[in-house]
């Protein structure tokens, strides 16, 4: 597949999005799915959710083309389309009636598991530059991460437009850290991602008319969980990279999770105590903190990102100065602090 082809697939792939998310918004109205304003909510208005499928939807077809195309590997498609799709199943049927955590946290653990099994298990990445971690534990803290990854971008998915602005941004820094390490046939996987959250986002976008859902919100955590890994595979730094690109999520929602055990607070009960949410309620809306974060990844963490990619910046320098500030701004912001009365 030429490079016209690709751009020409990206494009589509944006468009399908977009057109599919308003067609979602339709079905939502008309069979109720919508998100009702309550006590622990961060908006103001009845919303139809769900949206987030074509997002699911689009990035399918996409990798069904590039594998018929011989552009990636059955292992990257299965990898991703199994994984994803089990995640999106679970997340659509609890847009639609609540599925007990268990039942969920097993599907999710399935979906990692599943995922492992074909990108051939951990990939070899030095942990803070000094432990690397074999065999059982490898896989162990494998699926861990992946579970992670899914479940902390569904608790970031609560404001218009962050999880989609996180998700482009973080792909676009991923397309050019294959760009720039000299691995440019890997970019198409974040560009066709991209490109689909990108027509989401038309309809998601502050003020939002249709939330992703959990089906959007937890396909995008586990795929991007599922790229970064790849990417490990390619070399160490690019996996590190990676996960300095999803950093502002990553320190938000593991501050707040940390926070909350503390206090012995029950994690699945809903609450409004990630920073984002603090900081949507002091500047009185949505949009100043979603531009907010578009900000902090392509001004602060893509370049970290791309020093440690290319080599340029050690791992572990580079992931220390990536997080650190974040941390800072998160407990600035009362990152799992109790919301005010």
């Amino acid at each position: 597949m030429g490079v016209l082809a690709q751009l020409g697939l990206i494009l589509a792939v944006g468009a399908l999005s977009a057109a599919l998310t308003g067609l979602l918004r339709r079905y939502a109205l008309a069979r109720g799915v919508i998100d009702v304003p309550n006590a622990r909510s961060s908006h103001a208005l009845p919303t139809p959710r769900g949206g987030g499928v074509a997002i699911v939807l689009g990035t399918a077809l996409a990798l069904l083309v590039l594998w018929a195309a011989e552009v990636i590997a059955p292992a990257q498609l299965w990898a991703l389309l199994g994984a994803g799709g089990v995640v999106a199943v679970v997340g659509f049927a609890d847009d639609h009636g609540h599925i007990a955590a268990r039942w969920r946290l097993l599907a999710h653990f399935s979906a990692a598991a599943w995922a492992l099994a074909w990108l051939g298990g951990l990939p070899p990445v030095p942990f803070l530059t000094a432990l690397q971690i074999p065999g059982w534990v490898g896989a162990v803290f494998g699926a861990l991460y992946l579970v992670w990854m899914l479940n902390l971008y569904n608790f970031m998915d609560g404001i218009d437009g962050i999880a989609g602005v996180e998700a482009v941004c973080a792909c676009l820094g991923g397309a050019a850290l294959y760009l720039l390490s000299g691995h440019p046939a890997l970019s198409i996987l974040p560009l066709v991602l991209a490109a689909a959250v990108a027509g989401f986002l038309c309809w998601n976008f502050p003020p939002a008319k249709i939330f992703m859902g959990d089906a959007g919100s937890g396909f995008l955590g586990i795929t991007l969980g599922v790229l970064s890994l790849q990417a490990g595979w390619v070399s160490p730094q690019l996996f590190w990279a990676w996960v300095i690109l999803l950093g502002v999520f990553v320190t938000d929602a593991t501050v707040t999770l940390l926070r909350r055990l503390l206090r012995g607070e029950k994690l699945y009960q809903a609450h409004r105590s990630h920073a984002y949410q603090h900081a949507a309620r002091h500047f009185g809306r949505h949009r100043p903190v979603t531009l907010a974060v578009a900000a902090i990844n392509l001004l602060w963490l893509l370049p970290l990102a791309l020093g440690v990619g290319s080599g340029i910046l050690d791992v572990l320098a580079g992931v220390v100065l990536a997080y650190a500030p974040l941390a800072l701004l998160a407990f600035r912001f009362r990152a799992g602090a109790a919301e005010k009365q």
